[in-house]
Formats: structure tokens, sequence, C-alpha cells
């Protein structure tokens, strides 16, 4: 979780063994468009590559990230 501008922002995941299913992303519409769900994200990301994990991205935002970031494509369980 993230707070900007006093807004909670969001990405929820859960574990399944090695695999990071990142299940949300949420961001308040008084501070979306900066480019924060972005952020969540890649964090999500380098945390799994850092353990050793791979990614299921099951909300819609995840997966439209993975295709917009295929150099990520490795991580995908």
């Amino acid at each position: 979780m993230a707070v900007v501008d006093g807004q909670e922002c969001e990405l929820d995941y859960r574990l399944d063994g090695k695999t990071m299913i990142i299940t949300h992303t949420g961001v308040p519409e008084p501070v979306a468009g900066r480019g924060i769900a972005n952020l969540l994200t890649r964090f999500a990301v380098q945390v799994a590559e850092a353990q050793g994990w791979k990614i299921r991205p099951a909300c819609s935002y995840a997966v439209r990230w993975f295709e917009r970031n295929p150099e990520y494509k490795n991580l995908l369980a």
C-alpha cells in the first residue's frame, strides 16, 4: 500500500507456494492517472523476482501491465 495525497493506493496479492497471484490494484479517483498502479505493480514484480517467485496476474490491470512490459514475461507462472 502507498498513501498519495492522503489517498490509500493498493496492490493485493496472495502466495500459492512460490507464485505471487496479483488479485487487485486500486487507485482512488483523486490520484488516478499518475502512474501509481504502474509503480505498485513494478515494485511487486521486483519483490517476486528477488524472492525467486513466479507471478500470476489475476486482475485486469496486472494482465495489461504484463502485456505492456513483455521484458518480464519470464516471470509469468
